[in-house]
């Protein structure tokens, strides 16, 4: 499924080059370069004096794009003399530390954001669309953008995406004859009884996390055609198709997952699966990155037996959360000139493929031309990892990704329908609780 929602912002709605031309005019190995190519050219000024900017973002998962990073770093000081120094938090951190640099109009001069942070923050975020406008942004996936486009002004810039996929254990699959990975939510809850009565269940988190949570709970609400509001923002959860997914729901969580999901952190499933605990959850591509790297720390041959697979489609198709991140300036920070062409040389071919790369699957570029990017034919391990972009879909779909949206989100409420339910609660009654919690939101 593509998001074919179209941006009618004059930076995100320009033309330059397209997927195609860049296929057809560089070839497969030359993709990576025109799309740096259309985002940045050439190198940063020089700055008269010694400058620093400081950068706030959550920690790395993978050392190794930590280091690249750093090395970027280096090399735009060497070339500006600018300084770029890192303070890396807890990503669960990162909105408490937000919200106290745009209260205080003070502190770090740049940051990483996540999900749509950049509508939950835009009164402290400074314009970036003179940075935008030399990005061909019309090719970028539909909420990639709509991430980062508040009321018309780009206030962060689009800079890659996470996916999360099923990965899933082909050993423990194929012993118990679930093959191929399912493809309808009936399907899946067949498999996911087999994996439990094996042992290994499938297990993902209902907690509180920034991550991971909410990264798969939307899905299985619109999977059965539910919404939280429609296109106008009206509240419209409680149908029939939320009953119904709730209700399946229900039977997956009981029949097939882990109980334990209920407490998960971001990481739990990472160790879980890594352990040889459960046999599928939904997840990033950190848990397969891990496995191919630390292959003394896993299971014999863990990393040999991992795929990545989209989410089994329900009666109303199959979605993911691909979460989009974004490079912010703050509108406090002294050295927004610095800033800007930091990203611009961040986001500069040679540099940003580099660093994509060294995130190890972690990381997809924010158009579908990282898609036929050389890196992935080296990794077939990761399945539907780049492909995954055509699934995504925004919180608040089917209505704008916006501020209201993000406050949902930041208050868990759609995570805890599900958890409400996993736990036992009534489906009618949860279904009315969240009905009241939107509603304060969207028609307050």
């Amino acid at each position: 499924m593509k998001d074919n929602k179209q941006n009618t912002h004059p930076v995100a709605g320009k033309k330059g080059i397209t997927r195609r031309d860049a296929v057809k005019t560089f070839g497969a190995a030359g993709v990576a370069a025109a799309a740096g190519t259309a985002l940045f050219g050439g190198k940063p000024p020089a700055f008269a004096q010694q400058r620093t900017i400081h950068y706030l973002m959550d920690s790395y998962f993978i050392s190794g794009a930590k280091d690249v990073h750093l090395a970027v770093n280096e090399e735009f000081k060497k070339q500006t003399g600018v300084e770029v120094k890192m303070e890396f938090i807890n990503q669960n951190d990162l909105n408490t530390r937000l919200t106290a640099a745009v209260e205080a109009g003070a502190g770090p001069d740049m940051t990483i954001l996540k999900w749509n942070m950049p509508h939950l923050f835009a009164g402290g975020l400074a314009n970036h669309d003179s940075l935008m406008a030399d990005v061909d942004a019309s090719d970028y996936y539909g909420f990639m953008n709509d991430a980062t486009i508040v009321d018309g002004v780009y206030r962060a810039m689009p800079t890659y995406m996470t996916p999360n996929a099923w990965v899933y254990r082909t050993d423990i699959f194929g012993e118990l004859g679930i093959t191929p990975f399912p493809e309808t939510m009936d399907d899946y809850l067949v498999a996911g009884k087999k994996l439990k009565d094996n042992g290994t269940p499938i297990g993902f988190t209902l907690g509180h996390t920034l991550g991971d949570a909410p990264a798969n709970c939307y899905t299985w609400l619109w999977a059965f055609g539910g919404r939280e509001v429609d296109e106008n923002q009206k509240v419209m959860i409680d149908t029939p198709e939320t009953r119904a997914a709730m209700e399946f729901f229900r039977a997956f969580w009981n029949d097939a997952c882990d109980p334990g999901g209920l407490s998960y952190d971001d990481g739990s499933n990472n160790r879980a699966m890594l352990a040889g605990r459960i046999a599928c959850t939904c997840n990033a591509a950190s848990i397969y990155y891990f496995a191919s790297n630390n292959p003394e720390k896993v299971p014999e041959g863990l990393a040999q037996n991992l795929h990545h697979a989209p989410l089994p489609a329900g009666p109303g198709g199959s979605y993911g959360t691909n979460q989009p991140l974004s490079q912010g300036i703050f509108e406090h920070s002294t050295e927004k000139e610095a800033c800007m062409e930091y990203l611009k040389f961040f986001m500069t071919g040679e540099n940003f493929e580099k660093w994509f790369v060294s995130m190890g699957g972690q990381a997809v570029g924010p158009s579908p031309v990282w898609e036929d990017h050389p890196f992935w034919e080296t990794q077939p391990a990761l399945g539907s990892i780049p492909k995954m972009g055509k699934y995504g879909r925004s919180f608040g779909f089917s209505g704008p990704y916006d501020r209201k949206a993000s406050e949902v989100q930041a208050k868990y409420i759609i995570i805890d329908l599900l958890a409400l339910v996993a736990r036992g609660d009534s489906v009618e009654d949860t279904v009315k609780w969240a009905e009241t919690e939107l509603k304060q939101i969207y028609e307050s």
